[in-house]
C-alpha cells in the first residue's frame, strides 16, 4: 500500500512494485499511476481528509485481503521561503500532509494489525532535512522531522504487537519538487545552486533503485536494526 502515488518516487516505486508481482493498493490526490485491475487498487484520496483516507484503508484491505507492507510517501515542499514570509495558514497545510498524513496512516495500519494478529511493516518517507536544517525550508524540515521521531515512537509502542517501524530517506530524486527546487529564488532558497549542480552531474537516485530498497528494508534476510534509515547514493 503506498499513499501518494501519482507522479515522482510514489508513481516509480508503485511501478516497480507491480513488476515484482506484488498486490497494491495507491492512493494520491490526482489518479494513481497504475490502473485498476485485480491486483492494483487506485483511489483518489486527499490524506487530509481524515474519513476519506479511512475509507481508502477500508477499500484497500477488501480489495487485496491482508496488509503486509503500508507507506506513507505523500508530502510537499512548499512554502519554500524564510519563516519571517511564511504564513501561518501555509505552514499548517505543509504539516497537515506532510507529519498528520504519516500519523493518520500510521495509525490505521497499527489498528489493522491489532485487530488482524497479524504482523506487518510500516515505512513512513522522510528526507535528509529530518536530521538537519536548510534555509528557506522550515516547514519541510519541521514535518520531516517529526517524522522520524513519530515512526520511532509507534516502534516503540508497538513492537511486541507485530510492527516494525521505519523513516526512511530516499536520497535525491529528480522529481517535480526537485524542479521546484531548481526554479526556486536564492533569496528565498541560498542553497539553489547546489541543487541546479545535482540536476547538471544528474547526481539521483532512481525511483527503482529507491523501490528496491523499500523492499529488503520490509522483506529482506537482514532487515536493518535502526528505525530511521538513511539510503546511499546510487553508485555512478
Amino acid at each position: 500500500m503506498i499513499t501518494g502515488a501519482s507522479r515522482g518516487l510514489g508513481a516509480g516505486s508503485a511501478e516497480y512494485f507491480a513488476a515484482q508481482g506484488m498486490r497494491l493498493a495507491l492512493c494520491a490526490r490526482s489518479q494513481p499511476v497504475l490502473a485498476g485491475n485485480d491486483d492494483v487498487l487506485g483511489v483518489r484520496c486527499d490524506i487530509t481528509d481524515e474519513g476519506q483516507f479511512e475509507e481508502f484503508g477500508r477499500r484497500a484491505l477488501q480489495h487485496l485481503g491482508h496488509i503486509d507492507l503500508w507507506i506513507n510517501n505523500a508530502g510537499v515542499l512548499e512554502p519554500i521561503k524564510p519563516l519571517r514570509d511564511v504564513t501561518s495558514e501555509k505552514f499548517r497545510r505543509h504539516i497537515d500532509i506532510n507529519l498528520t498524513g504519516v500519523f493518520l496512516g500510521s495509525r490505521q495500519f497499527v489498528r489493522y494489525l491489532h485487530a488482524a494478529e497479524r504482523q506487518g511493516v510500516l515505512i513512513n518517507i522522510s528526507s535528509g532535512a529530518a536530521q538537519h536544517g536548510y534555509a528557506g525550508w522550515s516547514a519541510y524540515c519541521a514535518g520531516k522531522g517529526g517524522v522520524d521521531r513519530l515512526t520511532e515512537a509507534v516502534q516503540l509502542e508497538e513492537a511486541d504487537h507485530g510492527l516494525r517501524a521505519h523513516a526512511v530517506a530516499p536520497g535525491i530524486i529528480d522529481t517535480d519538487m526537485q524542479a521546484m527546487i531548481r526554479n526556486t529564488s536564492a533569496d528565498d532558497f541560498p542553497m539553489v545552486d547546489k541543487f541546479l549542480e545535482y540536476k547538471r552531474d544528474d547526481a539521483f537516485n532512481t525511483p527503482e533503485f529507491v523501490a528496491q530498497h523499500l523492499l529488503d528494508i520490509a522483506f529482506g534476510e537482514t532487515p536493518p536494526e535502526d528505525v530511521v534509515v538513511r539510503l546511499p547514493a546510487m553508485s555512478p
